[in-house]
């Protein structure tokens, strides 16, 4: 594993794929959260039969993956099957993640996730990177994206972690309500400091 960790996070919408895109781009390993939680569940894992077991087959897409929306929908409804779900997948998702920061052989690595500060992901990492926009940016770009109503985007930023207490843990700080130039011109310079720093 390459030794500096740069946690990379933000809320929905916020343009976290462009951040992560350029640092893939230069060559730097990007692990990504929600891909290491949709690895747990996949079909043969622990992680997906216990599910099955509390929500029945019904849970279960015909292929025997995982129906997301539907337990979207439950755990949305109820508190504490969320609860139990966080539970259930938060240290099985931390230990799919520690996995493959150890196999990262760039000369330093990110590690995107949408609740870094939230989980305790945050230990994981040496330095926070917030990629920051306006909620009003935030809601705009996930109803066009998601094709969601400007209703259930606001409940999921208000599930997460705040604006406010996400630019209070940063280190680093990425505006990304202009262009993408703009947003590339700010990356290339933390890209130079991020190499002096694992070097």
């Amino acid at each position: 594993m390459s030794g500096l960790v740069i946690g990379v996070t933000g809320g929905i919408g916020s343009g976290k794929t462009a951040v992560t895109d350029y640092f893939a781009e230069q060559g730097i390993t990007v692990v990504d959260a929600d891909l290491a939680a949709r690895v747990v569940v996949e079909p043969g894992r622990p992680a997906l039969t216990a599910i099955a077991e509390r929500h029945g087959s019904d849970i279960l897409e015909t292929d025997g993956s995982l129906n997301r929306r539907q337990l979207r929908d439950i755990i949305f409804k109820d508190d504490s099957e969320r609860v139990w779900l966080e539970q259930l997948l938060h240290p099985l998702i931390r230990d799919q993640i520690l996995q493959e920061l150890k196999e990262s052989r760039s000369e330093y690595t990110v590690l995107v996730s949408p609740l870094l500060v939230e989980t305790d992901q945050h230990v994981i990492v040496d330095r926070i990177l917030v990629v920051d926009v306006p909620v009003t940016v935030q809601i705009e770009r996930t109803m066009v994206r998601d094709g969601v109503t400007e209703e259930q985007t606001l409940a999921i930023i208000n599930k997460q972690a705040s604006r406010e207490l996400k630019r209070e843990k940063a280190n680093d700080i990425v505006d990304n309500s202009g262009s993408l130039e703009g947003l590339h011109q700010q990356l290339q310079a933390l890209h130079q400091t991020y190499l002096q720093l694992a070097r």
